[in-house]
């Protein structure tokens, strides 16, 4: 009985996968629902409402408004800080390979045990117990290659600090989803930062997070049409040939 039910789920998750295939296609690709990514960090994280404090009488600023000399910059979980990704990267190499090997090897067999005539008799007319062993080997290898790249983007993008690291390096997240028409631009940020790197107006640079993960992709028409077919990629990447 336990063969069915999973056929059954299997087929239950190819129809609902071929429902939100077929819908996408109809409508367009849609924005995923927003969501708090520290559900993301496998860590607990326990928040604490903000001291009230009462104002004097003769205090500047208003009871819960923002201290005089307090340092604004993102130090605690859920707290947001500005990203800047400017990636303006070029590469360029050019490697060339050239491999040849010529041997060759001659040796004689006068006797083999005593039995040379005998083998003489089974073998073809042609054997020649003086040159019993020969062997001629030969390759040739030549390969070229090249890369010139070029990337370029400029983003910005908040993220929100998910975690705390015991040294006080802070774990931040972020993403972002624009739809135009019926193409959908997402760009997602990660990474570790030392609170140190955080400038004044609080932003941070892309090159000062560590174990940086950018992505930025989109989907939809665009995105669908621009990609190679799911059977021509795997034939691509496990054809022997």
């Amino acid at each position: 009985m336990r063969i069915p039910a999973l056929a059954l789920f299997a087929v239950t998750a190819i129809a609902l996968t071929g429902c939100a295939s077929v819908n996408e296609a109809v409508n367009g690709p849609a924005l995923q629902p927003m969501a708090y990514p520290a559900q993301l960090v496998p860590q607990q994280q326990v928040y604490a409402p903000p001291a009230s404090t009462s104002a004097s009488a003769n205090s500047l600023w208003r009871t819960g408004a923002k201290a005089f000399f307090k340092d604004q910059r993102a130090r605690h979980v859920g707290d947001i800080l500005t990203v800047t990704i400017d990636i303006d990267d070029k590469a360029q190499t050019q490697n060339t390979t050239a491999r040849s090997r010529d041997g060759s090897y001659t040796g004689s067999i006068p006797s083999i045990f005593g039995l040379e005539s005998s083998i003489g008799k089974i073998l073809p007319s042609e054997y020649n117990p003086a040159a019993g062993l020969s062997n001629n080997s030969s390759s040739e290898f030549s390969g070229n290659g090249s890369i010139n790249r070029s990337e370029k983007i400029s983003l910005t993008i908040a993220a929100i600090v998910t975690g705390v690291l015991p040294n006080g390096n802070l774990v931040v997240q972020g993403s972002q989803e624009v739809r135009t028409n019926r193409e959908v631009r997402e760009l997602i940020v990660s990474g570790i930062v030392n609170p140190q790197d955080i400038s004044a107006a609080n932003i941070i640079k892309h090159s000062q997070l560590a174990e940086a993960r950018i992505s930025y992709g989109g989907r939809g028409d665009v995105t669908r049409m621009q990609a190679a077919p799911v059977s021509q990629n795997l034939m691509e990447k496990f054809s022997p040939f």
